[in-house]
């Protein structure tokens, strides 16, 4: 065996049936549009699904408490119902096709939540990529303390060039017991399961080892589900033991071709753009040439002003970020918006009083980098892949 076991098989649960019903995306999709919900309520209708065990955060603004009873009864009512198959100590190989057609590869199995560190500056083995939002755990942790299951919609990213982990499952997929095959609802895909059983963990593990080139590298970065992967670790904080110690997660190559990364620019409201604009120069210490300039392009009414400036952060969006943080504090009123797509930034930085930032998104390539460097990157750095192309919920596991 590895002189350590970075990710383990779990016994894992899935339905006998009705997957086409059962699996839905990750609950934090979709917040500003409770249609979409509304749709997958009329698709489950009275059948089992991942839909009645989870809690869109469409409807945090409700009254949760008793939507958190009743999910954590239904799940002891789908346990005790024999609706689900366990497998035992397995990984399930995952091939996602999206909703364009390209096909993710993953592999799920369970982490230790004691290599997990989420806060800024750690050197743990499983590090969040983006700022974790300490406000945003609580109404978690209220859903998951006593939840009997757990449901994943963590995905973790790997640097692993040559696809030495996932693609030891890969090579023998004509080989793997296939659990299940079907068509996402709501045009979002679809996805195949294949059993990989706990003789490959000695060389999954091997593997992992491989990409580390020192004893503090960073082996997984959290891509999808940092806050759900921090409530695990609030959880297991409060209760130890050797089920509420583990997680269980989807591991992805960062370098699997589906995968893009794509900016999520910056628009600011309430304020004088010149000023603004004259404060971030004058901060970064002067309008700057020098080969390593981050280069900005700011948008107000029908100006259109370019600007480059010396790096206070691996990234343009963290030199970026860190100014507004501080600045905006000082401007009553002042609201920053994060946006996707250089034409909606246009349209809106039309507005009176407004300013939007366009930059240079990072490319996959330099996410650990930028992670060991500065730590978790500012929020909101990249999105990665659309809502639809999430994460669903298909397997689960006990956790009490």
């Amino acid at each position: 065996m590895s002189k350590k076991t970075y990710f383990k098989p779990a016994d894992i649960l899935l339905p006998k049936s009705n997957f086409e019903k059962w699996a839905v995306v990750a609950c934090d999709q979709y917040t500003s549009e409770p249609e979409y919900w509304s749709e997958v309520e009329k698709c489950v209708g009275e059948d089992y699904s991942a839909y009645n065990i989870i809690l869109p955060e469409a409807y945090l603004g409700g009254d949760t408490k008793k939507r958190i009873e009743k999910i954590n009864s239904n799940m002891s009512d789908y346990i005790e119902g024999g609706c689900f198959n366990e497998y035992k100590d397995i990984f399930v190989y995952v091939e996602r096709t999206d909703s364009v057609g390209n096909i993710r590869k993953g592999l799920v199995g369970v982490i230790d939540l004691n290599d997990y560190d989420y806060n800024k500056g750690s050197n743990a083995l499983i590090r969040a990529t983006e700022q974790t939002v300490l406000e945003r755990i609580p109404p978690r942790v209220e859903i998951r303390k006593d939840a009997p299951l757990e449901l994943p919609h963590v995905m973790l990213l790997i640097d692993d060039e040559s696809n030495s982990v996932i693609g030891i499952a890969e090579a023998h997929k004509e080989s793997l017991e296939k659990l299940y095959d079907f068509d996402l609802m709501q045009n979002s895909g679809s996805i195949k399961g294949y059993k990989v059983t706990e003789d490959f963990t000695e060389a999954i593990n091997n593997a992992l080892e491989g990409l580390m080139k020192n004893e503090n590298d960073m082996l997984f970065a959290v891509g999808d589900g940092n806050h759900s992967l921090a409530t695990a670790k609030e959880c297991y904080n409060l209760n130890k033991n050797d089920k509420s110690r583990y997680a269980l997660v989807e591991v992805v190559n960062i370098h699997d071709s589906s995968l893009e990364f794509e900016p999520i620019y910056r628009t600011v409201f309430g304020v004088n753009p010149e000023e603004l604009i004259s404060a971030f120069v004058e901060n970064c210490g002067g309008e700057y040439k020098g080969a390593d300039a981050q280069k900005f392009t700011c948008l107000y009414g029908e100006t259109k002003r370019e600007i480059s400036v010396k790096p206070t952060s691996e990234l343009a969006v963290g030199t970026l970020q860190g100014f507004l943080d501080e600045y905006l504090k000082k401007i009553d009123g002042a609201e920053i918006d994060y946006i996707h797509g250089e034409k909606v930034v246009e349209n809106l930085a039309k507005k009176e009083n407004t300013v939007g930032f366009i930059f240079e998104g990072m490319g996959k390539s330099d996410l650990f980098t930028a992670v060991m460097q500065d730590g978790s990157l500012p929020r909101k750095t990249f999105s990665m892949g659309h809502a639809a192309d999430k994460r669903f919920y298909i397997e689960a596991r006990k956790i009490k």
